[in-house]
């Protein structure tokens, strides 16, 4: 679904970062988007990526209710708090990006991505960006190394590996798809935008990801974050 032209010199850009997760499986207290990466919150890379990416990027932060003022403090101690507005999460992922979305009024290419994805490159943004302006949605995807199988009722049966992709953020959509979808009832199969948008009756675009853009979310991604992350 093409929404608009990539003749277009500006359009508006919002990052919504969803950072509502607890950190269960980093077996630690503090949530992971606040553990300390090379001396610095891993939400603290996130957030300034996204904001070197554009000048003109609005970024909405979705923090657990619990965790606002550890947000609030990143921000004050290294970004232009102008640019930054925070809002709580919700019960599901679903309904954390419905908050952040509840915040743009606006006709622009929204980002949605998780805070743990703190190795998320400006190169990767551009070209989520580019691609959703293009065709209306841009979802960045990888091959899947490893084999597959699914559990089935009889057993277990190998997936195709070829015909696989492991999905990343940012998912990146037109705000005219976007937020209609994301309007309707809440399903249990809603793991990301892209399911959304799919039962909002929309096809979505993949586009290339990148291998480097792991999501943190056990001690072991932390460890191989600290040997690739930009200070």
């Amino acid at each position: 679904m093409q929404v608009c032209s990539c003749s277009h010199l500006y359009m508006k850009k919002f990052a919504v970062i969803v950072a509502g997760g607890m950190g269960s499986r980093m077996n630690h207290t503090v949530p992971k988007q606040f553990l300390l990466l090379n001396g610095k919150p891993v939400l603290y890379y996130t957030i300034k990526a996204f904001l070197q990416a554009y000048a003109d990027l609005q970024l909405i932060l979705v923090l657990p209710e619990a965790h606002v003022s550890a947000g609030q403090e990143i921000i004050d101690a290294f970004f232009d708090y102008e640019r930054i507005q925070i809002t709580v999460g919700g019960r599901t992922r679903f309904h954390s990006v419905q908050n952040g979305l509840a915040m743009i009024n606006d006709e622009s290419i929204i980002f949605v991505h998780d805070a743990v994805r703190c190795l998320v490159t400006e190169d990767l943004i551009h070209r989520c960006y580019e691609a959703a302006l293009d065709q209306g949605s841009a979802i960045p995807v990888v091959d899947s190394r490893d084999s597959l199988r699914m559990i089935t009722d009889e057993g277990n049966e190998a997936l195709e590996r070829s015909r696989i992709r492991l999905v990343q953020t940012p998912q990146t959509f037109h705000s005219k798809i976007l937020l209609p979808a994301f309007k309707i009832d809440y399903k249990e199969k809603f793991t990301d935008e892209a399911t959304v948008v799919e039962s909002f009756g929309l096809k979505v675009q993949l586009i290339a990801g990148e291998e480097n853009n792991l999501k943190i979310t056990s001690p072991v991604d932390l460890l191989i974050a600290e040997r690739l992350i930009h200070p």
